[in-house]
């Protein structure tokens, strides 16, 4: 996924309101942009840390810059615009990267559940049409150790239930899948946060057991484009 205007580098002041920021840009410019990521935010959005930010240029938006990225201390970049996973991820199984899903197309974004309420991330089809796999896919930027990344950075009662719908299509002997889209080079694995959301941590090895392909990629980010390039390991 490219960018389709340049970065703007800046310095975060704060973030509030869960989805505003105040960023000063180039020139000392102080600007309010557009936070798409409902999470903590943990390790990425502290006072004073680099930041890069994206001008849309839409009148139509009452704040037309958007934050992208996160730089940490080392100088690693952090992809903290959830709304990319999914694209990453349908990228990546376009273009063959998650080996698991191979023989699979892109078949339709945001499908509906066939059990319940609420949709998945992505549909999937074989090419020959034999079969088809539902996706849940879920942004990961909180870090547990060195190498480490853990999920979710905060109680998710979202995620606990998309885990339970898995469930329960793996159950009815059909195809699902979760994926998660590391936005950062700095990760060789990928754990559940416990100590953060329990139940999540608990529903999420049942769900492994139950069926469920679950997986993890790490992207190569940069002010330019974000791709997921290889698979981590799980530590569960």
């Amino acid at each position: 996924m490219q960018f389709d205007s340049p970065l703007i580098p800046g310095r975060l002041v704060q973030r509030y309101k869960r989805f505003l920021a105040d960023i000063i840009i180039e020139n000392n410019k102080l600007i309010t942009a557009h936070t798409a990521n409902t999470g903590s935010m943990t390790g990425c959005a502290d006072p004073g840390q680099r930041v890069w930010v994206r001008n849309t240029a839409n009148p139509n938006r009452k704040y037309p810059y958007s934050w992208e990225l996160s730089e940490t201390p080392e100088g690693k970049l952090i992809g903290i615009h959830t709304a990319w996973a999914n694209k990453l991820v349908a990228e990546a199984i376009e273009s063959g990267v998650i080996s698991e899903l191979e023989g699979y197309a892109v078949k339709r974004f945001e499908p509906p559940n066939p059990l319940g309420k609420g949709r998945f991330d992505l549909a999937l089809s074989l090419q020959d049409g034999s079969a088809d796999c539902l996706v849940e896919v879920k942004n990961v930027t909180a870090m547990a150790g060195l190498t480490t990344a853990q999920f979710p950075d905060a109680v998710s009662e979202r995620g606990q239930r998309h885990l339970a719908d898995l469930i329960r299509l793996a159950e009815a002997g059909r195809e699902a899948a979760l994926v998660f889209c590391v936005q950062r080079e700095d990760v060789d694995f990928v754990t559940a946060a416990d100590e953060i959301d329990a139940n999540y941590g608990r529903l999420l090895r049942q769900a492994m057991g139950a069926g469920v392909r679950v997986l993890a990629y790490g992207a190569c980010v940069s002010t330019k484009e974000v791709v997921l390039r290889r698979a981590l390991k799980l530590a569960l």
